[in-house]
């Protein structure tokens, strides 16, 4: 049963810059990388060597402790280099893209009509299992685990976040291949939690298969352990799974296409960007090229997520 929550406390940071409505394109990326270091916990165990080429959707490494959970290239091109931290650990795979992209024949599955097992299996194969976090720590879920719920916050409410009516517009139908898929990896709820007086007609708000609740006030609100707290709270021994929204997306697209499309919508924002808006570009893409004559400052630092909680990168990181 849908619930509608209101929360008294919390705190809405008012900064400069947010994204205007407009969907642009930028030139095509010189590198692009996966960071073992942005997965808790992720000890990788490499399946390429520097030189090699790839394609959209090859197995890059594996996760050490769940040799099931696989890492794919978000792009065709070539390994270009391996970095590596103290103790060797593993810190960036780097692939620098060829003009055009290729993608690995992965077929497709049709969730609905799937059973759980060719479900888990399938994303376990294509790489889309990384996009599921486990509660409540904040790891990879273990694909052998049975979550009592899956939630999905379909709005982010901390400063200059993204609008997610305005970056899954017209996706529909990969978002509910992407729910028809999640339906079948627990025996509970999925939960979708939209603002009020959000958009009333959208993808989250047609979703079907979901209990689709309602949340108002300031932030946290949007963060999904919030959320999971005022809604279906975990108890000692029970875990819930996490997806971000437009993951939901990515893996319904996949499913369906049968390419390794990871595509993604980004907001630009800040008081030091001339034009803020939002970008189409890729998974592990460099900002170099997005950030190219629209910043103005010598004294500028990059946020790769929120201001609150994102990581702090390079300028062509």
């Amino acid at each position: 049963m849908s619930k509608t929550i209101k929360l008294r406390k919390g705190l809405d940071i008012a900064l400069k810059g947010e994204a205007d409505k407009v969907k642009s394109s930028v030139d095509a990326p010189d590198s692009f990388a996966i960071k073992p270091p942005d997965f808790h916990g992720l000890t990788p165990k490499m399946v390429v060597k520097e030189g090699e080429k790839v394609k959209a959707g090859t197995t890059i490494f594996y996760s050490k402790h769940s040799e099931a959970v696989k890492f794919g290239s978000p792009v065709s091109g070539e390994i270009t280099e391996i970095v590596r931290g103290a103790k060797r650990r593993i810190l960036e795979v780097r692939i620098k893209p060829d003009a055009e992209n290729v993608y690995e024949e992965i077929g497709t599955l049709n969730a609905e009509s799937a059973s759980a097992e060719e479900v888990k299996n399938y994303m376990l194969a294509k790489g889309l299992w990384p996009f599921i976090k486990m509660r409540p720590v904040d790891v990879i879920a273990n694909p052998e685990d049975k979550p009592k719920a899956i939630f999905i916050s379909a709005f982010d409410s901390s400063p200059l976040a993204p609008d997610y009516d305005f970056v899954l517009h017209g996706e529909d139908e990969a978002f509910q291949a992407g729910i028809n898929a999640l339906k079948k990896l627990t025996e509970g709820t999925v939960h979708l939690t939209v603002r009020g007086g959000g958009a009333p007609d959208s993808c989250f708000t047609n979703a079907k298969g979901v209990q689709l609740n309602t949340i108002h006030g300031k932030h946290p609100v949007g963060n999904v352990g919030t959320q999971i707290h005022h809604i279906d709270p975990i108890n000692k021994g029970e875990i819930v799974w996490t997806v971000n929204a437009q993951d939901v997306a990515t893996i319904g697209r996949v499913m369906s296409s049968g390419q390794y499309d990871l595509s993604k919508v980004i907001a630009i924002t800040g008081s030091e960007v001339k034009n803020p808006k939002y970008v189409k570009t890729s998974i592990g893409t460099s900002i170099a090229k997005i950030m190219e004559n629209n910043v103005e400052g010598d004294n500028v630092r990059y946020i790769s997520g929120n201001v609150l909680t994102g990581d702090k990168i390079a300028g062509d990181g």
